[in-house]
């Protein structure tokens, strides 16, 4: 008797939650390597506050684009500060999209550049819920064994896949 109801718990509760996880990119390992970063020429809105609020942030940002006319490029965040150890109401960030240069923008948004540095990049395609833990934690692995640690300011680029079956591709780069 226990172990059929068992069974069918598994197969009504666990399975789907373990197949949306599968399908949003739950499993997919990030790849981390040096390399460069940059250029970027991007349009944002600076932030700080709970880094949990950045979707939203990213939602203001797109619409002020759109009712300028202008198409947002991949999503941009630039984290300044780490949030294992800021509290949450002194995180700082820069939420934005990526733009080709010659655009122009009007307040409350505003318009940087970043050059190309060296960096520490780990790439994961998942959705936007998982693949920044799954960059972090890669990150972290990686850089543990020669007594490192994830520095900051890191940069999150996110590239939306092609279609509602496709998951995108987050890029955190963090300073070599």
């Amino acid at each position: 008797m226990i172990k059929k109801n068992w069974l069918a718990f598994s197969l009504a509760f666990v399975l789907p939650i373990l197949v949306v996880f599968w399908w949003w990119g739950g499993f997919n390992a990030a790849t981390v390597a040096p390399g460069m970063g940059g250029p970027y020429h991007y349009v944002y809105i600076e932030h700080v506050g709970n880094f949990g609020k950045i979707p939203d942030v990213q939602q203001k940002v797109s619409d002020a684009l759109h009712a300028q006319g202008i198409t947002p490029g991949n999503a941009i965040t630039i984290l300044y500060d780490d949030p294992r150890i800021t509290q949450k109401r002194d995180q700082r960030a820069r939420v934005g999209y990526l733009l080709p240069a010659g655009v122009s923008v009007k307040p409350p948004l505003q318009i940087d550049d970043m050059p190309v540095r060296p960096v520490l990049s780990a790439r994961v395609q998942a959705s936007m819920l998982l693949a920044p833990s799954a960059a972090y934690q890669a990150l972290h692995d990686y850089l543990q064994p020669s007594g490192q640690d994830i520095r900051m300011p890191s940069v999150e680029l996110y590239v939306a896949g092609n279609s509602i079956n496709q998951m995108g591709t987050l890029t955190v780069e963090i300073p070599r």
